[in-house]
């Protein structure tokens, strides 16, 4: 999938832009694992970052995790890498907790031209898990590398010393070259069929252009010309998740967003959203995120989940 319009379907996620304006452009970006499940949540639909690779580290717990056409489950320590532009979703447990990084396609390339062409290519294009256990134990010994490399660049992250740009470029730079070292046996993966995947992705770009007019499920199926217990059978597959439960994501998402980076009352958000009744729309965002839209605004006023 590399053309623009089979992406239309899929929301781009800026991390500037969505969740820490204060990185819009910035061509690295770190945060903790659960910082981010907990401004996106840890079931999270498919999406993509333009011009952005991401690696996710996940330290403890378990990850379902959909990379474009494969789907891996892996248990921490391991770690997941999303080339740039690439579809993805995927599904943490509650405990997992890891690493979450964001950077530029700019980064990979000079490391490519600076002669890693050959042992980076090929998982840089499409993706990789590397699941600690699944190593020889030979590989098994660099583990600790990758983990302190980590650790070192959120310290750098979270710190303001002297030359804090040119260090962030170093550590990410030396953990893609460690990456590219362990040549993993990779985790069991699932492929799925492609016209299950392309149904999926119609369905999700209908879901994105109508989330907010409440189409009912026999509407969609109407429009994608299948019956709902196929469309119930593809979603399980590809993403793990119902209909209904990606299109109640959406709006949940959707929600968020206006409630941390607007100044729209939680009526004017409910009104923007679809629904006709407040109290109704109080009750649907408790049902999903365990809390109220105020308290959740409360909660993330000051930018809470970008900090330490």
């Amino acid at each position: 999938m590399t053309t623009s319009s089979q992406h239309e379907w899929i929301p781009n996620i800026i991390l500037g832009k969505d969740y820490d304006r204060r990185y819009l452009h910035a061509p690295i970006h770190y945060d903790v694992l659960e910082n981010l499940a907990a401004f996106y949540g840890r079931d999270m639909p498919v999406h993509r970052h333009a011009q952005y690779l991401q690696i996710h580290y996940i330290d403890r717990g378990e990850i379902r995790f959909h990379i474009d056409d494969r789907i891996y489950h892996a248990r921490g320590p391991a770690l997941l890498l999303t080339p740039a532009s690439v579809p993805h979703s995927f599904l943490t447990e509650d405990k997992a907790c890891g690493h979450v990084l964001t950077i530029h396609q700019s980064i990979v390339w000079q490391l490519l031209k600076d002669g890693l062409q050959q042992e980076m290519e090929t998982e840089f294009k499409h993706g990789l898990c590397i699941a600690r256990n699944e190593l020889e134990p030979s590989q098994r010994l660099q583990w600790p590398l990758i983990t302190q490399t980590l650790r070192n660049l959120k310290v750098e992250w979270y710190r303001e010393r002297a030359a804090k740009r040119l260090t962030l470029h170093t550590l990410v730079n030396l953990l893609l070259i460690q990456i590219s070292r362990l040549s993993p046996k990779e985790a069991e993966s699932t492929s799925l069929n492609n016209d299950d995947l392309r149904i999926f992705h119609r369905f999700t770009n209908l879901v994105e252009e109508h989330f907010c007019t409440h189409l009912r499920l026999p509407e969609y199926t109407n429009r994608l010309g299948i019956s709902e217990s196929r469309l119930h059978q593809i979603c399980q597959r590809v993403s793990n998740r119902s209909p209904k439960k990606l299109i109640h994501d959406r709006l949940i998402q959707e929600a968020k967003r206006l409630l941390v980076f607007s100044e729209l009352s939680s009526s004017d958000v409910c009104y923007r959203l679809g629904f006709s009744d407040p109290a109704y729309f109080s009750r649907f965002f408790k049902r999903h995120t365990d809390m109220t839209a105020q308290q959740f605004r409360q909660a993330h006023k000051h930018d809470n989940w970008t900090t330490n």
